[in-house]
């Protein structure tokens, strides 16, 4: 029965997209603009039905609907703009030996994307977040398998992109919903031949069994999955030496921040064993025993982060530094920092692993090079941090290539929790953070996930997309013979 059921959606998803193609890019901005003001008009209701089931508080979910809302627009905007299609145009030299031909080329949409929604992110990586909103600009038709964590929330939302399809006139399952929590509906939606896509942001192991069920299609697909990160913190020596208080008070915020159920929670702290490292170790815990427990997303985010923490504490060399004396009540995180020396870190994988929650881990080292040794030591990741003055930075210039290497976002002098939406965004990192480092999960960027290059060669401009037509009738910026210009010709 779930077989069939994912088949006629596949079906339906892919006759959507077929006739999508011949949408302007102006009414698909406009159904996406449209979508973000019924995901609005939902008002309160959405609000509550989200608290409700997430136990995540209204103020931060109105951060979230808004910060969807404004993903939606940018879209809509890159739309409108149009340029993102990267058009470029190599006119032809019939004169030359051999006569160069006239090529041509842009990005065009790969087809049916299935969407997971996240627990963590209710709206923003969920029925209409960055994922679907960037399939849907791209082109692509989109299948959302909501999170059983909020169901009602998805289908609330789902029903706010109905009337947005109903209202633009789009084709009708152009956005479709799954409410099927099996393991195995995953599975057939992934495996299904009409399926060219997925996204996924979640755990590890999540990302690694879809990746796993694309690879073993008969035509495998791109499976773009955001997949966590500890993100490492690097405090250089100077920096501790000015700022070891405000730091610790800092990322002690950034550690507790919504329980720590963000992708980008600190979850490492590399520094040295310097002579102000007892003031930060003692703010620092300072801060974490006066934080105030609150409630996890749900019951298994809570089991997975006391086990995982009772794990850790039990390793030998690590030692707890404080933990919350706040009473913790049912599904309530308990905020927790540990320290370790590096050499104990650099023999223990089970260190490097992410601990989902409000948990960090110093790691202290006895020099710079082994401080380097440490950093590298640890997996892909979406951001690593650098504390430093102008004077660090100055005596260890080589910290940006090593960074580089690491992750995908550096913060310089700042937390990693807090995500910009915007286009220069980077929200990826090396494996395992991402299943591919060439992409971003949030910014318009994004939309390079859903698309692949298609080139003319010598096509009559009768039949060429507008974007690649001689006249350039949308005046989109285009590379003709190697220069920027919206100038047709």
């Amino acid at each position: 029965m779930i077989e069939q059921n994912i088949h006629e959606v596949l079906v339906n998803a892919n006759n959507a997209f077929n006739e999508l193609k011949q949408y302007s890019p102006s009414h698909k901005a406009a159904f996406l603009k449209t979508i973000a003001a019924e995901i609005e008009a939902l008002g309160d209701s959405l609000l509550e039905q989200a608290a409700e089931e997430t136990n995540l508080p209204i103020e931060r979910l109105k951060g979230e609907r808004a910060r969807t809302i404004l993903q939606l627009h940018l879209f809509a905007e890159m739309l409108q703009e149009g340029s993102w299609v990267e058009a470029v145009i190599d006119t032809a030299i019939p004169e030359r030996t051999p006569p160069k031909p006239n090529i041509r080329r842009m990005l065009f949409p790969i087809g049916p994307i299935v969407v997971f929604g996240a627990s963590n992110f209710p709206f923003a990586y969920s029925t209409a977040g960055g994922d679907t909103a960037s399939a849907l600009a791209a082109g692509c038709s989109v299948i959302v398998k909501a999170h059983p964590a909020h169901l009602n929330t998805s289908k609330m939302v789902f029903q706010a992109i109905q009337k947005a399809i109903k209202i633009n006139n789009m084709p009708q399952h152009i956005v479709q919903h799954v409410t099927e929590t099996s393991f195995e509906a995953g599975k057939v939606l992934v495996q299904h031949p009409l399926t060219a896509g997925v996204g996924f942001t979640g755990s590890l192991s999540g990302g690694k069994a879809l990746t796993q069920y694309a690879a073993e299609r008969g035509k495998p697909i791109p499976v773009f999955a955001e997949m966590g990160s500890i993100n490492p913190v690097i405090i250089l020596p100077n920096a501790m030496q000015q700022n070891a208080e405000t730091i610790a008070k800092e990322y002690a915020a950034s550690i507790t921040l919504g329980m720590g159920q963000f992708c980008t929670n600190p979850g490492l702290i590399i520094t040295l064993q310097h002579k102000k490292l007892p003031v930060f170790l003692q703010e620092l815990g300072k801060q974490i025993e006066m934080s105030v427990p609150s409630a996890m997303l749900h019951k298994g985010i809570h089991q997975a982060y006391f086990s995982k923490l009772e794990k850790v504490l039990a390793q030998k060399g690590v030692n707890l530094l404080k933990q919350s004396i706040h009473v913790v009540q049912a599904l309530d995180a308990l905020p927790t920092v540990a320290t370790v020396n590096a050499s104990v870190f650099l023999e223990n994988p089970l260190l490097h692993e992410e601990v989902f929650g409000p948990y960090s881990l110093v790691v202290q080292c006895a020099s710079m090079d082994e401080l380097f040794t440490v950093w590298k030591a640890v997996k892909g990741q979406l951001t690593t941090s650098i504390m430093g003055t102008d004077e660090d930075l100055a005596n260890y210039h080589t910290i940006v290539d090593t960074a580089i290497e690491i992750a995908g976002r550096i913060v310089f002098n700042g937390v990693p929790t807090g995500v910009e939406v915007c286009p220069a965004m980077v929200h990826g990192g090396p494996y395992p953070a991402c299943t591919d480092s060439r992409f971003t999960a949030v910014g318009i960027f994004a939309v390079k996930r859903w698309v692949r290059p298609i080139a003319f060669q010598n096509a009559p401009d009768y039949l060429l997309p507008l974007e690649l037509k001689d006249s350039n009738p949308l005046k989109i910026w285009r590379m003709l013979n190697g220069v920027f210009t919206k100038i047709g010709f």
